[in-house]
């Protein structure tokens, strides 16, 4: 029986065959359109699909006037979410890149002292962690607002993080708090203030919240142009998401955050400890 799937899904699958088996290697150049063209006897439009499937991928990149080629698709490194690193700006500790796991800088103590934890007791290798963030306040989406377990359209905080590891993109993140918790206090702008920087529990536990707890919901899904323009990948690759949620000791939701990292190049690591 003849290969019933459509042509410009033979194309794509072949080359990523060729490359997953060494055939294109990661700069090599993949077959141009007219190449293409005649090898499968495609249209044009067939053979473009099947680039755009091979880009949203992650197999492939172009580059102008140059053509397309086959990019990288190593994992870069783990991000390990534990319960020490959650509560971390960046919610995860790195580990292998730059050689050894990075523990994420710490507010500096009235002395001026860096307070960063000891997460590794051997210092990350050329890794400098940094991280850049917007706040501003918006009514909240009914997707949000149902996480949050508050109405629609009341004001939340909503901040957008970009991490950094050597400069290098490693994750975007967008928080939204309920303003009735913060508003008019010393905690209302994470970034800002005498508690900036000190993750979520940090920052609410000077006002008198106390979080208990967390939860994750870890799913997948096409990057939006926006999301592939900061992450430096194909608008449509997969990108790996994490929605997770704070709670009080009365289990309100007090936090909540949708956190995307490129599924082709970081893999999420979670520490399972097993009681008796």
């Amino acid at each position: 029986m003849g290969d019933s799937r459509p042509v410009y899904l033979r194309i794509a699958d072949d080359l990523r065959r060729r490359i997953d088996e060494g055939g294109l290697a990661v700069g090599d150049r993949i077959p141009s359109r007219s190449e293409l063209k005649r090898a499968y006897e495609a249209s044009d439009q067939t053979v473009d699909r099947a680039v755009r499937v091979l880009k949203a991928a992650g197999y492939a990149e172009g580059q102008f006037g140059r053509g397309v080629f086959v990019t990288d698709r190593a994992p870069l490194g783990t991000l390990l979410r534990s319960t020490g690193a959650v509560d971390s700006p960046f919610a995860a500790q790195i580990r292998g890149y730059g050689g050894r796991a990075a523990p994420i800088p710490g507010p500096a103590d009235p002395a001026g002292r860096d307070t960063t934890p000891a997460l590794d007791p051997t210092p990350p290798r050329d890794t400098t962690l940094t991280w850049e963030a917007t706040s501003s306040e918006t009514p909240a989406p009914a997707p949000i607002a149902e996480r949050l377990g508050i109405g629609t359209g009341e004001p939340v905080l909503c901040t957008q993080y970009e991490y950094l590891a050597n400069r290098h993109p490693v994750q975007l993140a967008t928080s939204w708090e309920p303003l009735t918790i913060t508003e008019g206090t010393d905690v209302a702008l994470p970034e800002r203030g005498p508690y900036a920087r000190r993750g979520v529990r940090g920052r609410l536990a000077a006002i008198g919240v106390r979080v208990v707890r967390a939860r994750e919901l870890v799913g997948s899904r096409p990057a939006t142009t926006p999301e592939a323009e900061a992450l430096g990948c194909a608008a449509g690759q997969c990108v790996t998401v994490v929605e997770r949620t704070h709670f009080d000791g009365d289990d309100r939701a007090v936090e909540t955050s949708d956190i995307v990292v490129r599924a082709d190049r970081w893999r999420l690591e979670y520490t399972i400890t097993f009681t008796s």
